[in-house]
């Protein structure tokens, strides 16, 4: 049979902003101005793509989705702060973002600024809880897989590099290393912890590891393919803002065709990675695939 993705996506999208919304801090708690600026960014409208991929990872191992929930949510606010910094005027100075003002349009830059952290220290909160249904000893794992991929060594380095080399020629193992660090550290953390606080074994998250290094890098291909030829509409910001930045992207290195050839490649690898899982595996199959061939 063929999985329903679709479906797949729709439920788990309902069951982390409906935690999202009970775990944020309410937006009339003082001081509710931060707090309503972070549930603005956190509870527009998003793909929840990187704690899918935690509950996904913790099925694919034999676990329960419910049980890394927490840790999931945790992940969308690292990634919904990264947003917040990224479309400040001091970065990539973005008015739109997922079809709504950016952060700092509506709240103010200082607002927005003290948003994006608050939401990076509520993260390690929300994985630090969830120790009351994980080992500590995985939980702590956790804390430091995803503080190394939040920091200098993944999305943040990451983002150094992507800003640096803007206006430069850099060659494409300068751009591999870019992306991987920018888009897919974050990525492969997500189903790294969620594999295992659900008690995977060290050759499973090995090789979800794995899957997510591949499948992280084909989304930020397909990114840099979107920015190109994407309808704003569908993406909830303007298109065309790496070519008007002149930053370093797959498209700009080796063209449409040849990037869309290497997303492609880049998924079928991170499929491969996946074939001692059998069926619990489906779903991250299926969101391989979808992170090539998505629209937004």
């Amino acid at each position: 049979m063929t999985f329903d993705l679709s479906n797949y996506l729709t439920e788990r999208r309902r069951l982390i902003e409906a935690e999202l919304d009970r775990l944020l801090p309410a937006a009339d708690e003082p001081p509710d101005t931060i707090h309503k600026s972070m549930r603005y960014s956190v509870l527009a409208p998003g793909k929840r793509l990187r704690p899918t991929l935690t509950l996904a990872a913790a099925e694919t191992v034999g676990g329960s989705a419910e049980t890394v929930l927490p840790t999931a949510c945790a992940l969308e606010c690292i990634h919904v702060f990264s947003l917040i910094h990224d479309d400040l005027p001091c970065m990539d100075d973005d008015d739109y973002r997922r079809g709504l003002l950016t952060n700092h349009k509506v709240y103010g830059e200082a607002m927005a600024l003290l948003a994006g952290d608050a939401l990076m220290v509520f993260a390690f909160e929300l994985i630090a809880s969830n120790a009351a249904a994980a080992p500590p000893d995985r939980v702590l794992e956790t804390i430091r897989l995803v503080a190394r991929a939040t920091g200098t060594c993944g999305m943040v380095g990451g983002q150094v590099v992507d800003m640096l080399s803007e206006g430069l020629e850099i060659d494409a193992e300068t751009l591999r290393t870019m992306h991987s660090h920018k888009t897919g550290a974050l990525l492969t953390v997500s189903i790294l912890a969620g594999a295992l606080l659900a008690g995977g074994a060290p050759e499973q998250c090995d090789a979800l590891r794995s899957y997510g290094e591949h499948v992280g890098l084909a989304f930020q291909i397909a990114d840099d393919i979107l920015d190109v030829t994407g309808d704003e509409e569908l993406i909830g910001k303007p298109v065309g803002s790496d070519v008007k930045q002149d930053k370093a992207t797959y498209v700009k290195l080796f063209g449409l065709a040849e990037s869309h050839a290497r997303a492609q490649e880049e998924a079928a690898r991170g499929i491969a990675c996946l074939d001692g899982f059998g069926a619990r595996a489906d779903a991250l199959r299926a969101i391989a695939r979808y992170v090539v061939e998505r629209r937004a």
